[in-house]
């Protein structure tokens, strides 16, 4: 049996989740989530708990899968989830208008991006945003198109990357 796939969910204070027609359908402070149920799993609920069990050894690589997301869901409507990401070079910054993010990265034209419903942008600086969502896909796919527009070059080290990332830094040419 899958590890991660028997770990017993806790239902925090404050939130409520539910299952009807095959559909997990999760609620808290922060809104509402829905995630459909993957083929034979089957999902029990006691008090503050859940378990997810499956109905044949062929839903064995789902079993964890559905496990995290519904934990995911979880901490999503509790506490939300947030990318940090920062932009360096010359020049490079990020401008918040409304639902737009204009990026300036070097191009001869500043890239707009709209921001997906859902998701809400925060600038903290000239140079440093923070993506927040209550759904953990939505704030890293999007965090991930922002990073695509200019990803960090391994020479100087400009481009945008994630608060956290480590670039491995590459040696130039030598003179002669």
């Amino acid at each position: 049996m899958s590890r991660i796939g028997k770990r017993i969910i806790v239902v925090p204070e404050g939130v409520t989740v539910k299952e009807e027609n095959g559909v997990v359908i999760v609620t808290g402070p922060k809104g509402t989530l829905e995630q459909k149920m993957l083929k034979d799993i089957t999902m029990t609920q006691t008090d503050n708990n859940i378990t997810l069990d499956r109905k044949c050894e062929s839903a064995k690589a789902m079993h964890g899968t559905m496990n995290a997301l519904i934990q995911n869901m979880i901490k999503g409507v509790k506490d939300g989830f947030e990318k940090e990401l920062e932009i360096i070079g010359v020049g490079y910054r990020f401008n918040v208008q409304g639902k737009k993010l204009v990026i300036n990265a070097g191009y001869s034209h500043p890239v707009e991006m709209i921001v997906p419903e859902g998701l809400t942008v925060e600038a903290k600086s000239n140079t440093e945003i923070t993506v927040k969502g209550i759904d953990k896909v939505a704030v890293g796919e999007f965090a991930a198109n922002v990073r695509k527009v200019r990803k960090p070059e391994p020479y100087k080290g400009k481009g945008i990357r994630y608060k956290d990332e480590h670039v491995r830094r590459k040696e130039g040419k030598k003179a002669a």
